[in-house]
């Protein structure tokens, strides 16, 4: 879909990268630039899935020289990512200002947390971190447990990476229509906050107040998790009255005067100990048999390989190649051909082709 689109990313850890590769899944010419000598960032591999089907560039971002072939890739490019802290880049001379001098139609998409300009925009963070102060993390926990979010997918990937490509691509648009480039400050305080809408316009009819537990969906006996005989889990989620009924009937609980009662709030701390009984009693592949293919809105709690393995994975969503397991991209289009995972560049196994693609070659 992004065929004849380049994008320029500059080495950064998580929301930057995974944009990028989003970009690159979707047809985009990806060019990573590495840092020169840099080595791989502890805990990250060799290469890593999120530099699938990219190409790769070292450069040393404080020579001179390669500040010139940098702005030369600029030259060239339709959009640059990047997720230094705020005013890195100028230091560097490569902001914004200096990149728009050079190409106008250049679309200059950069990832904090905090954003350009805020109270805390110098200030270093982590994902939870900030999806705790943009009100994100309320509702994440059963009552009376801490907060806990799957790690990275609400902030540096929900609330970041998505946000960063979406504002990639409208910039590209009006960029293609309007000849004018523009910066995408996506931070990830404000994307996990905008995340919150479905929440607020369910607030707006009662559904959701300040207080943990007594809300539609962080306090029902019917909208958790359930650990089961052999420690696997189950997750209910049947918010709908006809498909809270189907559950019942799975469970034999239709006739309970109590279940009955489903939107009751001061039944719910004690139905979800009832349910909890009743879910320990069998293990995991009792209930996910019981409940498969119904509109009981029960499902279980995969591991990324489990899911690999499991009927589901028809669609091929999970797929393992040279032994790295990862996702296919998505959403999918009508006309695209059937994807086969591409490999991730070494460090630095473009340098060559790119420099003589801008006429830089040293020799």
């Amino acid at each position: 879909m992004l065929e004849g689109t380049r994008i320029i990313e500059v080495e950064g850890l998580g929301p930057g990268p995974f944009a990028a590769m989003w970009l690159a899944d979707m047809g985009a010419d990806v060019i990573c630039v590495h840092r020169k000598g840099g080595g791989v960032t502890p805990g990250m591999p060799e290469r890593s899935v999120l530099d699938r089907g990219k190409r790769s560039i070292e450069l040393d971002l404080k020579d001179p020289d390669d500040i010139q072939t940098f702005l030369a890739l600029v030259d060239t490019t339709d959009g640059l990512i990047e997720g230094f802290r705020p005013g890195v880049m100028e230091r560097l001379g490569i902001g914004p200002e200096a990149c728009h001098a050079i190409n106008p139609q250049l679309v200059f998409g950069r990832m904090t947390g905090w954003g350009q300009d805020s109270a805390l925009s110098e200030t270093a963070g982590h994902d939870l971190n900030y999806i705790s102060l943009s009100g994100a993390l309320w509702y994440a926990s059963n009552p009376g447990d801490a907060p806990l979010t799957p790690a990275t997918l609400v902030g540096d990937i929900g609330g970041g990476a998505m946000y960063l490509a979406a504002g990639m691509l409208a910039g590209l648009l009006r960029a293609k229509t309007s000849g004018e480039g523009t910066v995408v400050d996506a931070a990830i305080y404000d994307g996990s906050a905008h995340m919150m809408n479905l929440l607020m316009s369910i607030r707006q009819a009662g559904g959701f107040g300040d207080t943990r537990g007594q809300n539609l969906l962080d306090g029902p006996h019917w909208s958790r998790s359930y650990v089961c005989a052999d420690g696997g889990y189950m997750t209910v989620q049947c918010l709908e009255p006809k498909f809270y009924a189907q559950f019942l009937s799975r469970m034999g609980l239709s006739q309970d005067d109590d279940f009955k009662r489903q939107f009751d709030k001061r039944l719910w701390p004690v139905l979800t100990g009832r349910l909890a009984g009743i879910f320990a009693s069998q293990p995991r592949a009792h209930w996910a048999e019981i409940f498969n293919a119904t509109d009981a809105c029960v499902a279980p709690v995969l591991s990324p390989t489990e899911a690999l393995h499991h009927p589901m994975n028809a669609r091929g969503t999970w797929v393992e190649a040279d032994g790295i397991l990862q996702a296919a991209p998505a959403p999918r289009f009508s006309d695209q051909t059937d994807w086969q995972a591409p490999q991730s560049p070494e460090r630095g196994q473009h340098t060559t082709d790119i420099l003589a693609e801008l006429g830089r070659n040293k020799d």
